[in-house]
């Protein structure tokens, strides 16, 4: 499979650099994946170009979860204008792609610690990243095909943080997750939200992109038999 991916384009602010991007893309995508925070706040006009710059370009199912900057009170609204987005909220889905049954579970994702700005608007922002913790090692376990893929926005290690000031590596992420990508071993892990951090790494023997476009200057191309063999390589160490 050969999978696009990307998040971070805080639209309308890298709107002309993915546009440019995108028409450097020379590959035809099976699966493309979107970690978040495409648009900033309330701009729906902003996703509305964004959607149609996809057109004639992206011919694959996408799937998205959304980010912090995608305000809630949004989100109802975008799954309901675009029904041919898979958007996922703590969900999962499962997919023919090729020849392959994929399994996708989606979240926000987590932090170590919640922003000044989620303990003050978020009542029990806390006990809802604990129950999201259980719930993505529970969905990810329920997951029982070809290849599993763990879609998140915020990041699921520390190792791809790397660049980012190590005082706010606990607002940007989770290592709370490491354990669980250890038991469930999926076969992708995707995040955004880092702009200046790694854009890979390995935690586990599991591969984890950072495929924020601040971070990566492109539309990540992940081809999924070639992260195979270095998978393979790195266990055998």
């Amino acid at each position: 499979m050969i999978i696009g991916a990307t998040a971070d384009l805080h639209l309308p602010k890298y709107y002309k650099e993915f546009i440019a991007a995108l028409d450097k893309v020379n590959y035809t995508f099976d699966l493309f994946l979107l970690a978040g925070d495409i648009i900033n706040g309330k701009n729906i006009e902003d996703f509305e170009k964004f959607y149609n710059s996809l057109f004639g370009k992206v011919e694959c199912p996408i799937v998205m979860v959304f980010g912090n900057n995608e305000f809630s009170e949004i989100r109802v609204y975008l799954k309901l204008k675009y029904p041919d987005i898979i958007f996922l909220e703590d969900e999962s889905v499962i997919l023919k792609v090729k020849d392959k049954i994929v399994g996708i579970y989606g979240s926000s994702g987590m932090l170590d610690k919640p922003t000044s700005w989620q303990m003050k608007n978020i009542p029990g922002i806390e006990e809802i990243y604990k129950a999201r913790l259980e719930r993505i090692k529970t969905g990810l376990n329920k997951l029982l095909v070809d290849y599993k893929i763990l879609l998140l926005h915020y990041a699921p290690t520390y190792a791809t943080l790397e660049g980012e000031p190590p005082f706010a590596y606990p607002s940007m992420g989770s290592k709370k997750l490491e354990p669980i990508l250890k038991e469930t071993k999926p076969d992708l892990v995707v995040h955004g939200h880092s702009h200046n951090g790694k854009q890979f790494a390995w935690v586990e023997g599991v591969p984890v992109y950072n495929v924020a476009f601040p971070a990566n200057n492109k539309i990540v191309v992940i081809k999924t038999e070639e992260v195979k063999p270095a998978l393979l390589k790195y266990m055998q160490k």
